[in-house]
């Protein structure tokens, strides 16, 4: 369930006549661009090898992050705008997961944005949490897969250890997932995210354990608003932990 809310509109202007004097540009938000250089280099590149744990594993984030904006190891590579590969505080104390960028995560680079970003900031802010200050978010997939369709198993594959290797820089105390296929790519199941939601999961990692909690994407609770209390008992559920 790609995050994607808002779709592009379309629109043009007449020609000048022949002879007129030139039109002063109407100042107003530059439109993005069909392709990033980053993009454009993706679709002329040869595949790379999809990374591994050990490939990746002396990365630092600045590094971590140019490798994820040239990664070129799946298809969704070749209709990227560009990677989204998270933001916020290196410092955060909650790292949030979500599935994979939107259009408009596309277009700006950024994760979470649009409607289902706005519902994210609500929700944060409801148990006192901000994105710039207390929370770092990423999502499974970097490219957005075309026409928001879900990820597939290799894309997921491809993408994962960029993921790993974000949260063992990261070191959060803990990690709100977002949305089935996040939930299922970090718990290693296919069970439903029905099933998943409403209690404490542990992800092990070589510095330790990390509490995660399991909730419904911000985009299937603005389609299904009958769900919002259950996200909001998990969303309880995680900021309520107890810390070791």
């Amino acid at each position: 369930m790609p995050a994607s809310d808002v779709q592009p509109s379309s629109g043009g202007q007449p020609a000048s006549r022949p002879g007129a004097p030139a039109r002063r540009p109407v100042i107003g938000p530059r439109p993005a661009p069909s392709s990033t250089p980053a993009a454009r280099s993706a679709m002329e590149t040869p595949p790379q090898p999809a990374p591994t744990a050990e490939s990746l594993a002396m990365l630092d984030m600045a590094t971590l992050r140019e490798r994820v904006l040239e990664c070129t190891a799946c298809g969704l590579c070749r209709g990227r705008r560009q990677a989204v590969f998270g933001m916020g505080p290196e410092q955060a104390r909650w790292l949030v997961v979500g599935e994979a960028p939107g259009e408009q995560e596309d277009r700006q680079g950024l994760p979470f944005v649009g409607r289902s970003g706005q519902l994210l900031d609500a929700m944060l802010a409801a148990v006192g949490m901000s994105r710039d200050r207390d929370v770092y978010i990423a999502n499974v997939i970097k490219c957005r897969p075309p026409g928001n369709r879900n990820p597939k198993p290799e894309e997921i594959a491809a993408c994962r250890p960029y993921l790993m290797r974000q949260i063992a820089l990261l070191k959060p105390e803990r990690i709100l997932v977002l949305g089935r296929f996040a939930a299922q790519t970090l718990l290693e199941t296919d069970a439903a995210i029905g099933s998943l939601r409403g209690r404490v999961h542990v992800l092990k990692t070589p510095d330790g354990e990390i509490p995660m909690v399991v909730s419904y994407h911000p985009a299937y609770l603005l389609r299904s608003p009958v769900e919002k209390a259950r996200a909001w008992q998990d969303l309880r559920l995680a900021a309520g932990l107890a810390l070791p």
